[in-house]
């Protein structure tokens, strides 16, 4: 029961990264054709800067290394499987690392799933300025990525205490310059 408990919150994170990242790209799939690019009426003008494009990616996040999705296919289960593996063993008070292994897990099973399903391809449907086309899943792992980053560079350089006057060594505690030293 206790590991049901601990594995809760990762799965509802990831269960909720999958729902919605599944949810938008079967959008997409539905109401875009291939190719085209969409906005809501009265958005139109929002075009030059970002808008939504059905597109297919046979790479990794963001379009980069096309053709080895087999590559990130395996390593997105190799992921999957360290991730799973490591969340009990970090302390429930680093809820951020926490979160952030949840997003990475949902971002890295949402687009297995794709490519599980349409032969290798992930359905990328975002598209701000000339950044590559991306999706829910990308999004989330990007951001389980900054969040790790920002909590760990917290946590070792804003939250280092000087040291304490327990652990400084007073006059009384040092070691005394041995007569040798003292004449030098």
């Amino acid at each position: 029961m206790n590991s049901i408990l601990t594995y809760l919150n990762l799965f509802l994170t990831t269960s909720i990264v999958i729902g919605l990242d599944q949810f938008t790209k079967a959008l997409v799939r539905a109401h875009i054709p291939l190719g085209h690019t969409w906005l809501p009426q009265g958005w139109e003008w929002l075009e030059p800067y970002a808008r939504f494009v059905h597109w297919y990616n046979t790479g990794a996040a963001f379009g980069m290394f096309q053709g080895f999705g087999w590559v990130f296919t395996i390593l997105a289960f190799v992921v999957a499987a360290l991730i799973i593996y490591y969340y009990p063993q970090v302390h429930p008070e680093d809820w951020w690392l926490r979160l952030a292994m949840g997003l990475q897990l949902g971002g890295a099973l949402g687009n297995v799933i794709d490519r599980l399903i349409f032969n290798g391809r992930v359905t990328d449907f975002i598209s701000v300025g000339a950044f590559p086309v991306f999706n829910v899943a990308d999004s989330s792992i990007t951001i389980g990525v900054l969040i790790l980053l920002l909590g760990v560079w917290y946590k070792e350089i804003l939250l280092q205490k000087p040291v304490s006057a327990e652990t400084k060594p007073t006059e009384e505690h040092s070691p005394q310059p041995s007569a040798e030293e003292t004449r030098e």
